[in-house]
């Protein structure tokens, strides 16, 4: 066996991620199978390159000097797909996006900002795979979302601008809920309720909620995780859980959206590009249709409108 590029990659990934079975998360395999190629891999290698405990996995020093090796060629190698598809103005521009409020309208905001441009946009359900493939070159751009004091981690050659600098978390539950009738929240009122989260949340939002409610005295039960939106609407309708949403979120039937007191969790929206495949021109471009599709879903609640307007050194710059 040789050492390809998947195998220098899932190295790295192993060691970003500090256990195997994040990075199997974030690969999209299995646990065993990524075990199995690591053992293969040590064997190309002669020793081991990660120390395994309860805690996750460390790399040795040989382990230090292939990641070192490894994230020499994989950064010369996005280097190259980013220089090539540059050389070509008529490639179409890719864009990885989780699912923000805002992507249901960006099509149409990137359709008439950036007119002439073949656009792509894919929705991914985690911010370490947008990243991960921006840096492979797979994606020119990505929108993604953070968390409270989380930041993603983006590859070398890459430049990020934030387009919401804050937005406060506000609760879904169902309208026949018994604090669905008040205008706002408090955390601790939440206790005992069931949660939902995203397939794979890593923008930081469940250690968020998790340190709001702790700061309140309970720990809450994440249980669901579903990635049809039109079915967690429906849970939450039913009454079978709860969930932390954007401001900007739609109303759903059976459904109503309340801020929480304190606004214990607040996010942020970044759009972040391959400075080699996409300029500063179209950066800023792609920064204004993200602005202007954030900004027309204002409104969707009058209590986020409230907040909005009496926050203006929030407000995004638009430069011209």
């Amino acid at each position: 066996m040789q050492l390809e590029l998947r195998h220098l990659e899932a190295v790295c990934r192993i060691a970003e991620a500090g256990s195997l079975g994040r990075a199997a998360g974030r690969l999209g395999v299995s646990q065993p199978a990524l075990s199995a190629q690591l053992r293969r891999i040590e064997r190309v290698a002669g020793g081991e390159l990660f120390l395994r405990s309860r805690h996750g996995v460390e790399p040795t020093p040989l382990g230090e000097f292939v990641l070192s090796k490894a994230r020499l060629v994989l950064g010369e190698m996005d280097a190259l797909a980013a220089g090539a598809r540059a050389a070509d103005p008529g490639t179409a521009l890719r864009l990885g996006c989780i699912l923000l409020v805002l992507v249901d309208g960006l099509l149409g905001q990137l359709e008439r900002i950036m007119a002439g441009q073949d656009i792509s946009v894919t929705v991914e359900h985690s911010a370490t795979t947008l990243t991960r493939q921006l840096g492979a070159g797979r994606y020119d751009a990505v929108l993604y979302g953070e968390v409270n004091e989380h930041e993603v981690t983006l590859p070398e050659g890459t430049a990020a601008r934030t387009v919401v600098a804050k937005e406060p978390f506000c609760v879904r539950l169902s309208q026949a809920h018994p604090l669905a009738g008040r205008d706002r929240i408090d955390l601790a009122d939440l206790a005992g309720e069931s949660w939902m989260c995203l397939v794979e949340e890593d923008d930081g939002g469940p250690e968020a909620l998790i340190a709001a409610c702790a700061r309140v005295g309970f720990t809450p039960s994440l249980r669901h995780r579903v990635p049809d939106r039109k079915m967690h609407y429906a849970l939450i309708a039913s009454g079978r859980a709860i969930s932390l949403t954007q401001p900007t979120a739609p109303h759903a039937e059976g459904t109503v959206l309340r801020p929480l007191e304190g606004d214990p969790v607040l996010g942020r929206i970044r759009v972040a590009w391959n400075k080699a495949a996409v300029s500063a021109r179209h950066a800023e471009l792609l920064y204004r249709a993200a602005v202007h599709a954030y900004l027309a879903n204002v409104d969707n609640n009058a209590f986020y409108r409230a907040w909005w307007d009496a926050r203006p050194e929030l407000h995004p710059v638009l430069e011209f």
